[in-house]
């Protein structure tokens, strides 16, 4: 079944009770990882990001979770045991999971065999997934496994096809946030042509937009505009890459002033009381608007002619596919792209999670394992 392995049989990480957990309620308590199968993964954990997927699933924010839940989708670690299938990797590799762990990968299925794996109808994501009985018929009847994520010693990966060598030019607290964060933003900005010549904006500096202005610089656009509430993120916009600024709360008729000039926007935001509407004043004609953030409640209405007026679209985006990932790891390598941090020790996941909640991420935590060994000392 599985090569020489180090993994425990058991595996201990942060846990989640309840939605409450999201006020520092986290326990640190042993759990049993899913079943191992021969296209397994398993891995000692060294850093992982906190997301802003993470606070919705601890919250219930997006529907109910199933308690409980160890969350933690931006992964990097060394492999520890692999199945007897598994090539892609071996023993002591470094590599990275972001937040989806699995696809049924049939020939047949249209998602998979097109390279658009994040929308195959059995996506498993790394946590608070239920593993479909299709992929794993070892299960007993109507029993379900549900996978657990990375605030924690290791993780177990079902699907190796979802687990990536790390490029040596990396760091591995730097290569984490790219795992969901990064992905989410590049596959997006290059699926609807980001380059030379394209005028991008980004809505919300955060820990999705900053990679937005990132990787949208190092691909190359023309432009690169910071679209945020206020102006006191300007520096820090421009440090990472934007030539053009837009203060939404301090210009009233910024929708007007800045009309057509920009051919992409990706969203991140996760408000549903957006200025929408104004957003898409800002496109040219044929331009595209990308939801990548999810806000809790419905988004706002908006005129048909917002659309129809100049023949733009709306539509969103989720995570990437395997080779999209691979890709991004690479530009990231080969381009220097440096995400902005803040490590954390494992041991104090209930304080980042609050300061997440609280919105002092400048612009993403990373939780660490003392000395990379998949140890939180407690």
């Amino acid at each position: 079944m599985s090569s020489s392995s180090s993994s425990p049989p058991e595996f201990k990480g942060w846990l989640a009770q309840g939605p409450s957990s999201i006020k520092g309620e986290l326990t640190w308590s042993p759990f049993e990882p899913i079943p191992f199968t021969s296209n397994s993964v398993d891995i000692a954990i060294s850093h992982c990001g906190i997301c802003g997927s993470d606070i919705h699933t601890l919250s219930s924010g997006w529907g109910p979770t199933h308690y409980p839940a160890c969350v933690g989708h931006e992964i990097i670690g060394q492999v520890v045991r692999v199945g007897d299938a598994v090539t892609r990797v071996k023993l002591g590799d470094r590599v990275g999971v972001g937040a989806q762990n699995s696809s049924c990968n049939r020939a047949d299925c249209e998602e998979c065999s097109n390279g658009y794996e994040s929308y195959c109808p059995q996506m498993v994501g790394t946590y608070n997934s239920a593993l479909p009985t299709s992929t794993h018929p070892h299960e007993k009847q109507g029993e379900k496994h549900w996978t657990k994520g990375g605030y924690a010693t290791h993780t177990r990966i079902p699907n190796s096809n979802f687990v990536f060598k790390i490029p040596d030019a990396l760091e591995s607290k730097h290569a984490a946030p790219m795992m969901c964060a990064g992905i989410t933003l590049y596959s997006p900005l290059k699926r609807n042509g980001a380059g030379p010549g394209k005028r991008v904006g980004i809505v919300g500096i955060g820990g999705l937009g900053h990679f937005g202005l990132l990787f949208a610089r190092a691909l190359g656009c023309e432009s690169v505009v910071a679209i945020s509430r206020s102006s006191k993120k300007k520096a820090d916009a421009e440090a990472l890459g934007a030539d053009g600024f837009i203060a939404t709360s301090e210009d009233e008729n910024w929708g007007q002033t800045h009309a057509k000039t920009l051919d992409l926007i990706i969203s991140t935001v996760s408000e549903a009381d957006m200025p929408l509407s104004s957003y898409l004043s800002l496109l040219r004609p044929h331009g595209t608007f990308v939801i990548v953030g999810a806000p809790e409640d419905k988004l706002p209405g908006f005129s048909a002619f917002s659309l129809i007026g100049k023949g733009v679209k709306i539509c969103g985006s989720l995570i990437g596919a395997p080779a999209e990932i691979e890709e991004m790891l690479q530009l990231a390598a080969d381009k220097k792209i440096v995400p902005w941090v803040e490590e954390r020790p494992m041991s104090d996941a209930n304080n980042a999670v609050v300061d997440m909640v609280a919105g002092k991420a400048r612009y993403r935590y990373v939780l660490s394992n003392e000395e990379g060994k998949g140890e939180a000392k407690l």
